[in-house]
């Protein structure tokens, strides 16, 4: 857009991608993208409602179409609306419906008829039924609301085609732009996942527990099994969703040590320990994110605010000095690259000095959990390489987490740890670039000073080889744990009853039979959720309470914006034990970002209800009728179809096991092959060692191949338990009666 201050603002540009093109890219969209002219014909949405059927007899045949309804078509007008009427086009005949005023869920049920005669002497590409939708406008042009077509041939051989159809735009015979209106970079990843009742993830999550709790089975284990099917693209990401099922469970220390040993006992080469992107490596990183990072603010904010607020000039390597911006930004007068060298060497001394002995005094302030996985590392290590010649590696295993993949990126990039709300401008972020390579060289204990390319950094190794003594000191003291427990993990699984899933100050308003609806019909009520009740009272310490038993709840919906003029509300519809008739209750959120969440938290809770409803109405009953499809029967079944997926994009609870395990189940549903082909050599090794008589057959036979075995049919009870969901959404279709 280009911003006018008087006037309208004037479109620059468009870019158009489908969900279908970014569900295809894995790895998201992050490129340059040429922007394309917005043309009003092109700009649609919404759907119709047609039923087709050609009447033959002797003399003549009869195109009757059936124009019932239209949904959710593109508002027009400046209310918000469009006075939509349909056009069809066929056989050289142009017919109209009536206009309804005032709606986008506009409803006509009229039959226009058409005489077909003659329609085969036509060239082939106008032997069709042209449908367009339009707003009508007293002056002016009539505005495009989309369109679709069909083939007559198709037609005469099929009884009726009925259903609803997309509407499309007007085909763009116009070349691509070529990239003359300029280019855009986006980035763009669509995350979306059909989350299923807690039930249905038990088994999962039961063999997961159950890994890290009984005996280590070597390669034939189930971590050992999700080690091989992860892919390199894929591992973070499952990396995440186990972390925090395993805090859900709180196993997230006993769960790490089991990635830990496995990969200690496996490394060769100390030198080489933990500094690959192996599962083992980013849970640790995943895992102290998530626990650490109350931690982490607590040591740094303070200092990284400090260096973003002076903004000094700090530069070591001679070759990128700039003498002009030096002066114009430090320093007075004539000064030489030594002066700046000098300056720079005392100001990285400086914000070094604060960030090591925050870190190196943080003892105390270190989570338990973390500091407990530290010790098991600790143990792990000093087992696998003892004796003096390996002293260093069991410090190097714990630094290389904590400051090689904890603290040294927090400090390189701030925002991405939510330290700052913006990125650091080119001076900052040189400066916090060079205090993070000094942080690094800590961490690796020292053992790369003197090699490599930037031999510059040399005036702070004294720095850098001081700290190493203190930091192994400080290593020493932050695993010095008497109790062997999960000292302060978060311990939580399925959501107990009286748990709050989401609560904040909402405005409601109960459905009445009002003609005007004005600011004071909504009442502000703070609003509690858990898996068994909605609750709402005047105030958090309000102790009259009102609530809706979730068992009740029969639809959770967006209310168009037309029906109160207000944006960002939903309805929840609920349904008495003896009423007929469903009650509903309109909120108002603050933003899109809370209405999405409290809709999926809402349709999260219920979507096991027994009375869910197929259809709603997306507008309000106003003024003696619906404002969405304009029907006077308040009773009148809903014009729109519910939904009944839950996203993550629209609310991810921090540890809501069934968001991670629902994520951890698609990416092994991925790779179902690969552990199939994994089970099928399990079992062929152990016929083979059977055969040779070195062990029994339903022994130790079974307890190898049982791991793959399970994994792969909870895998495929999930894979069936989707199809189901989807079929039922697919019979809740709403089915519309026909007049004629």
């Amino acid at each position: 857009m280009d911003e006018d201050t008087i006037g309208h603002d004037d479109v620059i540009g468009k870019i158009s991608l489908t969900k279908e093109y970014i569900a295809s890219q894995l790895r998201g969209i992050d490129s340059w993208l040429n922007l394309s002219r917005v043309d009003p014909d092109e700009e649609v949405q919404g759907e119709i409602y047609l039923e087709l059927h050609i009447m033959k007899d002797q003399h003549r045949s009869n195109l009757h179409c059936h124009v019932l309804e239209a949904r959710d078509l593109a508002p027009r007008d400046i209310s918000g609306t469009s006075d939509p009427f349909v056009r069809i086009f066929c056989n050289n005949q142009t017919l109209e419906t009536s206009v309804i005023k005032r709606t986008r869920f506009p409803r006509w049920n009229e039959v226009l008829e058409f005489d077909l005669r003659g329609i085969e002497e036509l060239d082939p590409g106008d032997q069709v039924i042209s449908i367009e939708v339009w707003d009508w406008d007293m002056v002016g042009k009539n505005d495009f609301l989309g369109r679709v077509w069909f083939p007559i041939e198709p037609l005469q051989k099929s009884p009726a085609v009925t259903g609803w159809f997309r509407l499309l735009p007007f085909g763009n015979a116009e070349e691509e732009n070529g990239g003359k209106l300029g280019s855009l970079r986006i980035k763009v990843n669509l995350s979306e996942e059909r989350i299923l009742p807690s039930v249905y993830y038990q088994t999962l999550i039961h063999l997961l527990v159950e890994s890290v709790q009984s005996p280590d089975q070597g390669d034939c284990s189930l971590l050992a099994l999700l080690e091989e099917m992860c892919s390199a693209e894929s591992r973070q990401e499952v990396a995440v969703k186990l972390v925090k099922i395993f805090l859900g469970q709180g196993l997230a220390v006993t769960f790490l040590d089991k990635l830990n040993q496995r990969e200690v006992n496996r490394t060769g080469d100390p030198n080489t320990l933990f500094r690959s992107n192996s599962l083992a490596s980013k849970a640790m990183e995943q895992y102290m994110k998530i626990v650490g990072m109350p931690f982490l603010h607590e040591i740094l904010r303070p200092i990284i605010t400090r260096i973003f607020e002076e903004k000094k000039y700090v530069e070591l390597d001679p070759c990128k000095i700039d003498m002009n911006r030096s002066r114009r930004i430090s320093f007075k007068g004539s000064v030489s690259e030594q002066q700046i060298q000098e300056s720079s060497l005392e100001s990285l001394r400086g914000y070094l000095s604060d960030i090591i002995d925050a870190i190196l005094g943080s003892v105390e302030q270190c989570p338990p959990g973390m500091r407990h996985c530290f010790k098991q590392l600790h143990k792990r290590v000093e087992e696998r390489f003892p004796g003096p010649a390996y002293q260093d590696v069991k410090y190097a295993a714990i630094s290389g987490f904590l400051f090689l993949r904890f603290f040294a990126p927090a400090i390189l990039t701030p925002k991405l740890f939510h330290l700052r709300e913006h990125h650091a401008d080119p001076r900052t972020a040189r400066t916090l670039l060079l205090i993070a390579k000094a942080v690094q060289s800590i961490g690796n204990l020292g053992q790369q000073l003197g090699y490599g390319k930037e031999q510059w950094m040399s005036p702070l190794h004294p720095f850098i080889q001081q700290s190493v003594g203190r930091l192994r000191d400080f290593l020493d003291r932050l695993i010095d744990m008497e109790s062997e427990t999960e000292c302060g993990q978060i311990s939580r699984t399925l959501f107990h009853p009286s748990v709050t899933i989401k609560e904040g100050f909402l405005h409601k308003r109960k459905a009445e039979a009002v003609n005007l609806v004005t600011r004071f019909t909504f009442k502000k009520r703070y609003f509690w959720l858990s898996s068994q009740t909605l609750s709402y009272s005047k105030s958090p310490d309000w102790q009259v309470r009102s609530s809706i038993p979730v068992h009740r709840i029969c639809a959770v919906e967006r209310v168009d914006e037309n029906a109160f003029q207000q944006t960002n509300m939903m309805q929840i519809i609920s349904q008495d034990s003896e009423a007929q008739g469903g009650r509903i209750m309109y909120i108002q959120c603050k933003n899109v970002n809370e209405l999405n969440q409290w809709l999926s938290a809402l349709r999260k809770v219920s979507l096991c209800n027994q009375r869910l409803l197929p259809t709603y109405h997306p507008g309000a009953y106003r003024n003696a009728h619906w404002t969405c499809c304009l029907q006077p029967d308040r009773t009148v079944r809903g014009c729109s179809r519910t939904h009944l997926a839950v996203t993550l994009g629209d609310w991810s609870d921090p540890l809501d096991p069934d968001a991670e395990a629902q994520v951890l189940y698609r990416h092994l549903l991925l790779s179902k092959d690969t552990l199939r082909t994994k089970y099928m050599e399990i079992t062929a090794n152990t016929d083979k060692q059977e055969r040779k008589g070195h062990c029994e057959r339903g022994i130790e036979g079974a307890s190898v191949s049982l791991p793959a075995r399970r994994l792969m049919l909870a895998i495929e009870d999930l894979e069936r338990t989707h199809q189901a969901f989807e079929k039922r959404e697919r019979e809740d279709t709403p089915v519309h009666s026909h007049c004629t």
